[in-house]
């Protein structure tokens, strides 16, 4: 597997198909989520400035994205995490872990003053890994998205 740290003509449609597709069978999210991160990702990439803002894509062997994180600059010197996952195949081998130290470097190197993100309850390994990277729970919120009752959790980390 190679990490990339740019984006290519087609990448976003497909980071949002991964996600669409995984969080369906993986957790029983609805369409309604892959359309949240279709409309997320689509606001990125129109603001999309390398000094304020990251990516990295996980592309396997055979040129399949399999994994994906990225850092929305915010305009307070927040970044805020988003569309981290790695499919199955992916996972096990410390790259998430990499990923995500990579994406806090970038925050600190750029002189964030936190980082912040939103995940749901039911990504257990995910919060996990947050919490060993310095991460707190910040807020829980029970609602009704993405096809079922989730419990919404907000994560930040002071740079």
């Amino acid at each position: 597997m190679e990490i990339r740290y740019h984006l290519k003509p087609g990448d976003l449609g497909n980071v949002i198909q991964l996600h669409g597709t995984m969080y369906a069978e993986e957790y029983d999210l609805d369409q309604t989520f892959e359309g949240y991160v279709a409309a997320g990702m689509g606001e990125f990439a129109k603001q999309f400035d390398k000094n304020k803002d990251f990516v990295a894509i996980v592309e396997a062997d055979d040129g399949r994205i399999v994994g994906s994180i990225f850092i929305m600059g915010l305009a307070d010197q927040t970044g805020m995490l988003r569309w981290f996952m790695l499919s199955p195949e992916a996972r096990g081998s410390g790259l998430g872990k990499r990923l995500l130290n990579e994406a806090i470097k970038f925050c600190r190197d750029r002189q964030f003053k936190s980082i912040c993100l939103w995940t749901i309850g039911e990504l257990k390994t995910a919060a996990h890994l947050y919490r060993s990277a310095g991460f707190t729970l910040t807020e829980e919120n029970v609602r009704d998205i993405w096809g079922g009752v989730r419990k919404e959790q907000r994560y930040d980390l002071v740079l």
